[in-house]
């Protein structure tokens, strides 16, 4: 197989695409499941503190219990579960009680499918097409967490950090010495504008998840990416944060989740990371 898909790179990129669909629909239940995970974490060790039963004992990960409607309780079966196909055949509705199924679900399909076809496309069925997938793929999912419910969680930033020093033992996307000290700078320089930002206005202005993300794309490309991910990331946050105060009447305390620029400066950094580095003279 593997020698099938380093002979034709069209069937590489059409398998990457297909996988990517099979992820994406996997991803739609990560979006959603892992924050209600933590937060039922979270009160379970709130209660055991304070010695009372924990309100949540039955079992709730990604895995059980089956996803079902959230209006009517119908039971998603398999022939439900097709990424895209599914919604359009139902016609973004649920096939018991005919409530209307956000068009996000096939939007992150398609756009995971795309990520992992480019991935394949750019570096081929090696490790770094492998490696450059998964980023991805990790990527899309911190995305929509952090756009729903502004959190980052620690399960999934810091597997991506040790996986970029992983790929990087090798120099897949970095020098090892350059991933090492990429980590170390990417949380310390949000750290330091977090700590500084909370002295001068007494306010936090960003949440601990955004170091670590960043820690993980420094561990991807080494400390030369940096600059310019930030740079990248602080320019459109600034002017998503702008259009939506103007246009959509978001008022200056309304928190306006970091990751996403950060995830998309990261994805630029992937693909692009030469070139910018090169801006800087790194």
């Amino acid at each position: 197989m593997l020698e099938l898909l380093a002979q034709s790179p069209p069937f590489a990129i059409a398998a990457a695409a297909f996988v990517g669909l099979l992820i994406g629909s996997f991803l739609n239940v990560v979006i959603h499941r892992v924050p209600i995970m933590m937060e039922r974490e979270w009160a379970n060790q709130a209660a055991e503190l304070r010695g009372e039963p924990a309100p949540h004992g039955e079992r709730f990960d990604l895995l059980a219990p089956r996803s079902r409607c959230p209006s009517c309780g119908h039971r998603i079966g398999a022939t439900e579960n097709i990424p895209v196909i599914s919604w359009l055949l139902q016609r973004g509705k649920c096939r018991g009680c005919g409530t209307g199924i956000s068009a996000r679900y096939p939007a992150v399909e398609i756009l995971t499918a795309a990520l992992c076809a480019l991935a394949i496309a750019v570096f081929g069925p090696t490790a770094a097409g492998l490696g450059a997938a998964i980023f991805s793929c990790v990527l899309v999912a911190l995305t929509f967490i952090d756009f729903d419910t502004q959190l980052l969680p620690d399960s999934m930033t810091l597997p991506l950090l040790w996986l970029g020093l992983l790929f990087n033992l090798w120099g897949v996307y970095a020098p090892l010495q350059e991933a090492v000290v990429g980590a170390m700078a990417g949380y310390l320089l949000l750290w330091s504008v977090y700590w500084l930002f909370r002295l001068v206005t007494g306010k936090e202005g960003m949440g601990f998840g955004d170091f670590k993300l960043l820690a993980a794309i420094g561990a991807w490309f080494g400390w030369t990416a940096l600059p310019a991910v930030i740079l990248l990331a602080s320019v459109v946050g600034a002017v998503v944060g702008i259009g939506l105060m103007i246009f959509a009447r978001h008022g200056r305390e309304t928190p306006i989740p970091f990751g996403p620029y950060l995830a998309g400066a990261g994805l630029l950094a992937l693909y692009l990371r030469e070139p910018l580095a090169s801006l800087y003279g790194l």
